[in-house]
């Protein structure tokens, strides 16, 4: 009798499961009666609720079977308690437990004699207080706005005071403790259900709970080594407290919130843009008749009459003939001088040539030797008469630091420059590079070529 009995209110928790879970509310209506603005903080919602329930106790409980119970005849007695809870967030809150009863049972399991010792047993719970974690599984509904069935399930501890009696099997009533016979022992409550909202701030719960308690003391008989437990399956109201215009924290589905939240910003933005349209057109319209009055400007301003390609507006030299070119105000521009070619002749090539050969500086400086002075003198006289163009590119052996080398072929090009332009070149016309050991044309491992590499490029142009 009491396993079909448990078995059918498992039974019916299941049939309402499978019938209404997740039947929301259905999204007929654009705006959310519950809406509350994102992000507006706890004291927005009602976050303290009240909670009474009544239901049925038995020790027999879903994770073991009635045969390995200390009384293998667990019978039905009744429970009631309350709660008060602080909701924290939509899907997690504190609350403090109460809970009282009775349980009973027959049939002791058989001692080690063979025979059972105990008829039955009867424990008053006198009361238990434990403070739990609540969660709520489903208050977060992506297709409809507001949900009606919360699933939960809650764990917490506590201290339950209790006091079993036993009768034995030649119906003596005992105290399982001498003195009055009560207990004061820990013990874990969790529990499973549904709360159902069947109005603003009222829930309709459902729920099954097991607690178990920190000893085999429950029953009165320590037939094995594992602690008792006893299960509590029940029906009971929530009532959340505050005003009513806040909806329940627990309740509440921020999902929904978010989306009036959203379509109201569409409808704004929709309506901003609207307005925003209209003051477009009208301005447009505006543009358009300062348009027309430009364009018939631009008319009078493109106007070229004697096609130098000047308009009328700027032309400073109305009526010049077809096919003469004109500056930017439209008046005629001054001929152009045909571009002077200069020609390079043998005899300025073998002044170039005879400044190389006699180019000698004092060893390891940049100081021309004396019989560097004739020859130079003739170049001189050559880029002053006709302007030539002159390169001056010096190089130098592999000997010594490149640095030291690239410093000795730029001075000496220098030195070159300096002399040609205090003989009257101009220095505009003369470019110097030193380029160190760079470039041989001889090989560095020899005197000969050595003092071949120890060089000034002179290019004429």
């Amino acid at each position: 009798m009491t396993l079909n009995l448990k078995r059918a209110s498992l039974c019916l928790i299941f049939f309402l499961t499978c019938g209404k879970l997740l039947a929301q509310t259905v999204d007929s209506v654009a705006v959310n009666p519950d809406y509350v603005k994102p992000f507006s903080g706890s004291t927005a919602f009602r976050t303290w609720s009240i909670g009474v329930h009544a239901g049925l106790m038995s020790t027999s409980n879903i994770t073991n079977s009635n045969s390995k119970l200390d009384f293998t005849v667990p019978n039905i007695e009744y429970g009631y308690g309350g709660y008060i809870k602080k909701q924290i967030l939509p899907s997690f809150g504190i609350q403090g437990d109460f809970l009282m009863g009775k349980l009973n049972g027959d049939n002791a399991q058989p001692a080690p004699s063979g025979t059972s010792p105990y008829k039955s047993f009867t424990t008053s719970i006198n009361y238990a207080g434990s403070l739990s974690g609540n969660f709520t599984l489903a208050n977060i509904n992506w297709h409809f706005i507001k949900g009606t069935i919360q699933p939960f399930f809650t764990v917490g501890a506590g201290i339950m005071n209790y006091k079993p009696v036993l009768t034995t099997a030649n119906g003596t009533v005992q105290n399982f403790k001498q003195g009055n016979g009560i207990l004061n022992e820990l013990y874990v409550p969790v529990s499973a259900g549904l709360k159902f909202n069947i109005a603003k701030g009222v829930n309709l719960e459902l729920a099954y709970q097991i607690n178990f308690i920190y000893s085999d003391n429950l029953d009165g008989y320590k037939y094995s080594n594992t602690n008792d437990k006893f299960s509590y399956t029940h029906i009971g109201l929530e009532f959340a407290i505050g005003k009513k215009s806040k909806p329940q924290l627990s309740a509440h589905n921020p999902v929904a919130s978010m989306r009036q939240e959203y379509l109201s910003g569409i409808q704004n933005a929709r309506d901003e843009f609207k307005a925003l349209i209209d003051s477009e057109k009208i301005k447009n319209q505006a543009l358009q008749q300062q348009v027309a009055v430009q364009n018939t400007k631009l008319t009078q301003l493109t106007t070229d009459s004697d096609g130098d390609g000047v308009p009328d507006f700027y032309d400073k030299c109305p009526n010049t003939p077809a096919g003469t070119k004109v500056d930017g105000s439209g008046c005629p521009l001054p001929a152009v001088k045909p571009e002077e070619k200069i020609y390079i002749t043998e005899a300025d090539k073998s002044v170039v040539n005879e400044a190389i050969q006699n180019l000698q500086f004092e060893s390891g400086t940049s100081t021309l030797s004396d019989a560097s002075y004739a020859s130079l003198e003739k170049l001189a006289k050559l880029l002053k008469d006709k302007k030539y163009h002159l390169k001056l590119a010096g190089y130098t052996d592999a000997t010594g630091s490149t640095a030291l080398n690239l410093k000795l072929s730029k001075d000496r090009a220098e030195a070159i420059k300096m002399y040609l332009v205090s003989r009257g070149a101009d220095p505009a016309l003369i470019q110097t590079e030193g380029y160190g050991k760079a470039n041989p044309i001889a090989t560095n491992k020899t005197a000969a070529g050595r003092k071949l590499n120890r060089r000034v490029e002179f290019s004429l142009y």
